[in-house]
């Protein structure tokens, strides 16, 4: 019963908020909404699968393959 009398409340609502609202503007409506909320999650997710991602990169540098056979390579290149 209350499932009905909610829909009927309403259905009577919705023709008297129709009315105050100016029929020359053009609002985003539920659609709008609905394709915004989807976008905002679906950047939240690919947020956090990046975060996940980053988080097993190890940013740690090893030795420049280039100077490490030669001793004194790299003094060489910082007294320049």
């Amino acid at each position: 019963m209350s499932d009905m009398s909610a829909h009927l409340a309403l259905t009577q609502l919705v023709p008297f908020a129709a009315k105050e609202l100016d029929e020359n503007k053009v609002t985003p409506g539920v659609l709008g909404f609905v394709v915004f909320a989807v976008l905002a999650l679906a950047v939240w997710g690919l947020m956090k699968s990046m975060n996940r991602h980053m988080h097993k990169i190890d940013f740690a540098e090893g030795p420049d393959p280039a100077t490490a056979g030669a001793p004194g390579a790299s003094a060489e290149g910082a007294s320049k």
